[in-house]
């Protein structure tokens, strides 16, 4: 590999300190299934004396989660009950007033890793080393395998805290202040205090506030509340060795995606990153790239590098120009699985992992002591710099 400019090299140069070694591991292997999920829905009429069928309802309100076809399925099936009857007559007339409980069916969840290394940690807050493969709220198949359930599965111990001044600000256990994509590893801030949750949301808020002006380039690379950089592998041979990317955000309709894919789009909401080449490999086109990015769009990053024609190495979804790769716009159709719901989409979707992204370093205000911290999270051998490479043999 090639090293990049002197520009790249001497702007980045407070970034090269060795990676720090974890505090220590946690995680409990997933169980085989989860516990499945209830959805909790009170009816209210569109007008007054107007009933609906349990058909109507559902197959209406919920349309994205199954075609008509699978809603009767789980009616039938036993999975619906109103006022906590099970009913299954599709046609069953609901009135003003009753509660209707869908009870989705335990299943096997996608692999996942559920190993998490704790890179940080203090009585306000903890620092995650997430592996890729592993996401961090629940969301479509992942409603245990995420990790939020290993930080509620773990006893968490506070240091040198009165106990009764703990008791009123402590979350019962940490939670993430950010997301990071399933596919991508690193950094993963938890508060564990209400306080520091809500500082810590702040810091990554303020982030978006002057994305869209001259106000946010020129804060780039000056020391903030939180500073995130990120390295990633891309194709192609980047030949400035620093680009400024302020390509707004947006969604489009796609498959499988019911609020939307997020791609780039002049109609979006405002986004900043910066990208510094680390070293360009020639025989292999690809470049190494290090990204700071001042806003905190959903997948900003994969988005902003394959706008400017560098998608990330791997990336199953986004393509050249910051959009999806073809696919087709219309209804998946009356395919459904074994629960009713619909079958998991032919093309790729916005959890699918394959790129290299890789959330290497924190810099922040502490929350609570305002104490200046920085936090590492050690590289991948394969989004190493040669030098970083040789340095650990």
């Amino acid at each position: 590999m090639a090293a990049a400019g002197t520009a790249a090299t001497t702007s980045s140069s407070h970034l090269t300190s060795p990676s720090s070694l974890p505090l220590y591991s946690f995680g409990v292997p997933w169980p085989e299934l989860n516990e499945g999920l209830l959805y909790t829905d009170v009816v209210r009429s569109s007008g007054r004396g107007l009933t609906t069928s349990l058909i109507e309802f559902y197959s209406t309100k919920y349309k994205n989660s199954a075609p008509l076809q699978g809603w009767f399925q789980r009616i039938q099936n036993g999975q619906i009950t109103v006022n906590g009857e099970v009913v299954t007559d599709p046609m069953y007339m609901l009135r003003d007033g009753l509660q209707v409980v869908y009870h989705r069916l335990p299943w096997k969840e996608p692999s996942a890793p559920y190993l998490l290394e704790v890179l940080y940690e203090d009585n306000d807050m903890v620092a995650l080393n997430k592996p890729s493969g592993l996401q961090v709220l629940p969301g479509g198949l992942f409603q245990q395998r995420t990790a939020l359930m290993q930080l509620q599965w773990k006893e968490w111990n506070f240091l040198a805290c009165n106990s009764s001044k703990r008791s009123k600000s402590q979350e019962t256990h940490p939670v993430p202040v950010h997301r990071l994509g399933r596919g991508t590893s690193g950094i993963l801030l938890c508060a564990k205090t209400k306080l520091a949750k809500s500082r810590l949301a702040a810091y990554f808020a303020s982030g978006a506030i002057f994305a869209g002006d001259d106000r946010g380039e020129m804060e780039l690379g000056k020391p903030r509340n939180i500073s995130k950089y990120y390295r990633a592998l891309v194709g192609g041979i980047i030949k400035k060795d620093e680009l400024v990317i302020r390509q707004p955000i947006g969604t489009i309709n796609y498959p499988g995606v019911a609020k939307g894919l997020y791609v780039a789009s002049s109609s979006g909401k405002p986004a900043l990153s910066r990208m510094q080449v680390l070293e360009r490999d020639d025989q292999r086109n690809q470049t190494l790239v290090q990204v700071e990015i001042h806003s905190g769009r959903p997948h900003q990053i994969r988005i902003h590098l394959a706008f400017v024609g560098h998608p990330l190495v791997g990336d199953p979804l986004y393509d050249i120009g910051g959009q999806p790769k073809a696919f087709e716009s219309e209804s998946i159709g009356d395919c459904f699985a074994n629960d009713g719901g619909y079958q998991k989409p032919m093309q790729a979707v916005p959890g699918d992992c394959g790129y290299y992204l890789h959330a290497h370093k924190l810099f922040l205000d502490h929350p609570i002591t305002n104490k200046r911290v920085e936090i590492v999270a050690p590289l991948p051998s394969i989004l190493q710099t040669e030098a970083e490479r040789h340095q650990n043999i």
